[in-house]
């Protein structure tokens, strides 16, 4: 006669199954599609990421939601399987987890036994893929930063609510396919930069004319320009009327750090 395991219900009698032992399965009272349960495989060193909920689906209503760590993007694909998968869920959700106690908690001999709650169609896998960052000019490019923006903001601490076509950061995670380290490169690509908490692209006629003023104040102040001092230059360019951000901007788009600084600044 097979051996029978002691009254174990739910999930854990799956996982604790033994060989020549029996088991009963049921129909979970619940038993149902239920299109809120998927099964996801996932290669083991994601699991941490997962677990401890590192992790996120992003991308627009309209898309195909990609899933994120911090520093990579997976597509999200679903596999179909011609094989029964039956999910089933631990024993505080099965029905017959309690029948099987006896009145003074003490194990019955009846066999262990598992409800279905679903059978599931197949599972989702991930697989790795490059960041989707079209969008991410074309919403930039919507309204950028201006020189007669630049002087409107002098009145102002905050337009983001009042000018349409502006994105925070949170905004960005939110409808751009990418994880936060490579959306941060793709901002980076497009020599975005964060003004007053948005993300924008400085217009070229407004950059042409921080350069033109660079260039200038170079020449007065007999600055060689292949060792520009970072603090003197930013606050020269401050005095011109042009945010230290946006100074400071044009300096890491068209320069390289040839010193990495004293109290005096470092050297570009």
């Amino acid at each position: 006669m097979d051996n029978h395991l002691h009254a174990v219900g739910g999930a854990e009698a799956v996982l604790n199954f033994e060989p020549k032992s029996s088991m009963s399965v049921a129909y979970h009272p619940d038993f149902g599609s239920h299109d809120e349960l998927l099964l996801l495989e996932l290669d083991e060193k994601l699991l941490p990421d997962v677990l401890c909920e590192r992790v996120s689906l992003r991308g627009d209503p309209d898309e195909e939601a990609v899933l994120c760590t911090k520093s990579k993007t997976y597509a999200v694909k679903f596999v179909g399987t011609s094989n029964s998968v039956f999910l089933i869920p631990p024993s505080k959700s099965s029905p017959l987890a309690d029948s099987l106690m006896d009145c003074d908690k003490e194990e019955t001999d009846q066999p262990a036994s598992a409800s279905v709650l679903k059978v599931a169609p197949g599972n989702l896998e991930l697989v790795e893929v490059a960041p989707r960052l079209d969008k991410l000019q074309f919403f930039l490019a919507q309204n950028p930063y201006t020189l007669e923006e630049a002087s409107e903001m002098e009145m102002t601490s905050d337009i983001k609510d009042s000018v349409l076509g502006l994105y925070t950061w949170d905004d960005l995670v939110g409808r751009i396919q990418a994880s936060d380290v490579e959306l941060r490169l793709g901002l980076e690509a497009l020599d975005a930069v964060e003004i007053k908490g948005c993300w924008r692209l400085l217009d070229a006629k407004y950059m042409d004319s921080i350069l033109t003023m660079l260039l200038h104040n170079a020449v007065l102040n007999d600055w060689p320009l292949n060792a520009l001092p970072e603090n003197e230059l930013v606050n020269t360019l401050e005095s011109d009327g042009f945010q230290p951000i946006v100074a400071g901007h044009c300096l890491r788009a068209y320069g390289t750090k040839i010193d990495n600084g004293s109290d005096a600044g470092s050297l570009w």
